[in-house]
């Protein structure tokens, strides 16, 4: 949605960790759009308020009042906000917001959160929130429609969620060399006509994104204690659902998780962010192997793979269809095999469909696979064979 879009551009010109747009509605603040790290903060889209049970506590409604100016680099430092609930309870560290107006009046807010302060906050970001107010406030009509299309698909994936999660099935991944299966990833599936990657986009937008990825990990946790010592079964994860929450329910699932490979998609937060690096390694600890997803596709770049480190690279079906015919892909796949092999990882090449791209993809050195041509995904877990352990020292 463009919307978020635009909450998205204004949190990385602040440099704060959530963007928010929030509607006043009678005796209510309702939260109708995010982008970033909502959770952390105790909301998400859909987030209700009531302005009377919370009004001395409400840092967006004293800027209303201009009892505080729209940006306040450090609400710990300052003495207006140090000692506010929002502040010491929600980890606030750093706030801006400014209104929007339509033709009726006062429409609602757009504003940014932070953890941590941020001393460097001044005029030009001033300049930055007021724009983007601006630009919201001319088109306070695409909001209302946004917020009817959001608030549908908000209570599509909260039926899903409540009847426990979309439906799954498992992927496949072949050794190459013998044939034999040795793991598998799991996979979503949800109704007609939309796909995997539209609900999961839906979902981030509407506050629902983590809880829907989460959903998806507990099903695969189910069939973990049915593997075969040595073969693995994969789960995809977001950073947001990496740093929101997946650790507590992986370690209070209280299965072998020696077993998980944990695949990292890259969405609004880079695989090289600190917390995401520092994330993955509490999940090595305790045995999970970490896989970079869709590498080569052009958002996972290779140089991040120095940073991230995984055991597992997983070569974009984009690079490995195409294959046996592009010289380009054919270089880039060894190029991954060379980094691979510099690291101590393994390679798996996604999406092979082709006798001859399967040949292709063998040449190049890479050992794993899945694809069409290899196995289709299933709704049962398939027969496993220990696989290779990490190859790193």
């Amino acid at each position: 949605m463009a919307v978020v879009a635009l909450l998205g551009v204004l949190r990385q010109q602040l440099s704060m960790d959530l963007g928010w747009l929030s509607r006043f509605d009678g005796d209510r603040v309702i939260f109708q759009a995010t982008h970033g790290d909502a959770e952390s903060f105790g909301l998400g889209t859909h987030t209700t308020i009531r302005i009377d049970e919370h009004r001395a506590d409400r840092l967006d409604l004293k800027v209303l009042t201009g009892e505080l100016p729209p940006i306040i680099p450090d609400t710990r430092a300052d003495v207006r906000t140090a000692r506010m609930l929002a502040v010491t309870r929600a980890g606030i560290g750093a706030f801006a917001a400014m209104p929007i107006h339509d033709d009726d009046g006062l429409y609602g807010m757009v504003g940014c959160l932070g953890h941590a302060a941020r001393p460097e906050l001044g005029d030009r970001h001033r300049e930055t929130l007021s724009l983007v107010a601006r630009l919201l406030s001319v088109s306070v009509r695409d909001l209302d429609g946004m917020w009817q299309r959001g608030s549908q698909v908000w209570h599509a994936i909260r039926r899903i969620l409540d009847a426990g999660g979309p439906r799954v099935v498992y992927q496949p991944i072949v050794d190459l060399h013998s044939g034999d299966t040795v793991g598998a990833e799991t996979l979503a599936r949800f109704p007609a006509p939309a796909d995997p990657e539209w609900w999961f986009t839906h979902a981030y937008t509407v506050g629902l994104g983590v809880e829907l990825e989460l959903s998806v990990v507990r099903k695969a946790l189910k069939v973990l204690p049915t593997l075969p010592a040595g073969a693995r079964l994969g789960v995809n994860a977001s950073p947001s659902a990496l740093t929101g929450g997946l650790l507590d329910v992986l370690t209070n699932a209280g299965v072998d998780l020696t077993r998980l490979v944990v695949e990292l998609t890259e969405q609004e937060r880079s695989l090289d962010d600190p917390a995401v690096l520092s994330a993955a390694d509490d999940l090595r600890s305790r045995g999970i192997l970490i896989a970079a997803d869709d590498v080569g596709s052009g958002y996972a770049g290779l140089k991040r793979l120095t940073h991230l480190r995984p055991e597992v690279i997983k070569l974009d079906q984009g690079l490995v269809q195409g294959i046996d015919v592009d010289p380009v892909r054919r270089a880039v796949a060894t190029a991954v095999v060379d980094i691979a092999e510099a690291i101590g990882s393994l390679v798996v090449a996604e999406g092979i469909e082709t006798a001859a791209g399967l040949a292709a993809v063998r040449d190049t050195g890479i050992r794993y696979g899945q694809g069409f041509l290899l196995a289709r995904p299933q709704v049962t877990v398939p027969t496993l064979v220990a696989a290779p352990t990490r190859v790193r020292p």
